[in-house]
């Protein structure tokens, strides 16, 4: 670990960024070159202590997970994140369709789009990144693990998912995540990943089953939904997805499509965050 290095990449790139590209007020009485170290924390979910204590070269050694956050919330490019764990002694996370970590790029498109709800997805249907406006239509997807993860095996395995869809929607729904998971194990043939999910969905549900041995293949890039909210009801929304050119991660970006939905949205907006018991996530699946 090269703590006197780290220490002055993580105070430069701190610097570097103005707070509107990270969704902050600029005020008029603000002193500060770039971000303040408290933001940095509050991006990063962690301390204030820790941050200071990390650009004095005082730290421990920190983990791959704090650092996936320090990335993100530094607004890192590839380059620079792998960089980042480097310095801290450990190897970067691999640059592929596993990857799990969001694009830099992706991740400002997330804060430009500011109270329109955003997520950036693996190809497989993990929440690699979501924006403050997706929390609250969604939940926070970030509490998922091992086959979870994915929202594929979620839809198949677990009634909540599929209750928080309205149910003339469901088959449309469930045809889409596997014609799309077969776009997936096309182009990663032989992956041990991708093959693995397909054998434990297919035993652990016959719904799945006797749709994958239709052959269906489509990549998701557009469609309307009905999202059923616990506190506001219903929002019929939008799905528009970009796809980057490996096809390794999307971004999912929702839009009201009536004026019933924009303004349940609205009220989202203003009830704020649904308190949910610690380290659970919550699941109104939007992919």
């Amino acid at each position: 670990m090269e703590r006197g290095q780290l220490a002055d990449f993580l105070r430069r790139r701190r610097e570097a960024i103005r707070p509107a590209e990270v969704g902050i007020a600029d005020g008029p009485r603000r002193r500060t070159v770039g971000l303040r170290r408290e933001e940095v924390a509050m991006l990063a979910g962690m301390s204030v202590d820790y941050v200071v204590r990390l650009e004095q070269a005082r730290s421990s050694q920190p983990s791959p997970q704090l650092l996936t956050s320090l990335a993100r919330a530094l607004r890192l490019s590839d380059d620079e994140r792998d960089h980042l764990f480097h310095l801290a002694g450990h190897q970067p996370p691999p640059a592929d369709g596993v990857a799990r970590l969001a694009r830099a790029g992706l991740v400002r498109m997330l804060d430009l789009l500011g109270d329109t709800p955003a997520l950036v997805l693996s190809d497989l249907g993990e929440t690699l990144a979501q924006n403050r406006a997706s929390v609250l239509l969604a939940g926070d997807h970030h509490g998922f693990s091992g086959d979870r993860r994915y929202v594929v095996y979620r839809w198949f395995t677990d009634p909540a998912t599929r209750a928080a869809s309205v149910p003339e929607e469901r088959e449309h729904q469930a045809r889409q995540f596997v014609a799309d998971l077969r776009a997936t194990v096309g182009r990663r043939s032989g992956d041990p990943v991708v093959t693995g999910l397909v054998e434990r969905l297919r035993a652990e549900s016959a719904d799945f089953r006797a749709l994958w041995s239709e052959h269906q293949v489509a990549v998701r890039r557009a469609d309307r939904k009905t999202i059923v909210h616990p506190r506001v009801g219903p929002l019929v929304m939008d799905c528009e997805t970009l796809v980057t050119p490996d096809h390794g991660q999307l971004l999912l970006v929702l839009t009201p499509a009536d004026a019933e939905a924009r303004d349940r949205l609205e009220l989202l907006r203003v009830l704020g965050v649904e308190e949910f018991p610690e380290g659970v996530a919550t699941d109104r699946s939007v992919r």
